[in-house]
């Protein structure tokens, strides 16, 4: 699953039995200390969704919208789901290994929830 680096991608969302819900979610992938450090800061809004990796939690300072976030263990199974408004320290999760940010309320329309598991395709 592991290592990416900086670049788009879709992310796809799958039942346990295997179906795909929804169309692909646009992807943003910060892999750099540098991106995962400045991953949604100053930004009004997210078409789609970012996926930090390595991660294990998150932090809303300095964010001027409120956000979902899915903690993914190293199988890219939802651990848990969480909205987050602006200014606050999200505790880290301690299975999690990868965390994906987006919009309050997307996460709920895609069909994420805890124990779904997504696939990340990667473009170029």
């Amino acid at each position: 699953m592991g290592r990416w680096r900086d670049g788009r991608g879709r992310l796809v969302v799958r039942t346990d039995s295997g179906v795909v819900l929804g169309a692909p979610v646009p992807l943003e992938i910060s892999a750099s200390y540098r991106a995962r450090t400045k991953g949604l800061l100053g930004r009004d809004s997210l078409d789609g969704a970012m996926l930090l990796s390595p991660a294990s939690g998150v932090h809303t300072f300095g964010m001027r919208i409120p956000i979902d976030v899915a903690y993914l263990d190293r199988n890219l199974t939802v651990l848990a789901v969480r909205t987050m408004p602006p200014g606050r320290l999200g505790l880290p999760r301690l299975r999690a290994r990868h965390v994906l940010e987006a919009e309050a309320g997307a996460m709920t329309k895609w069909g994420l929830s805890a124990g779904v598991r997504v696939v990340v395709e990667v473009d170029g």
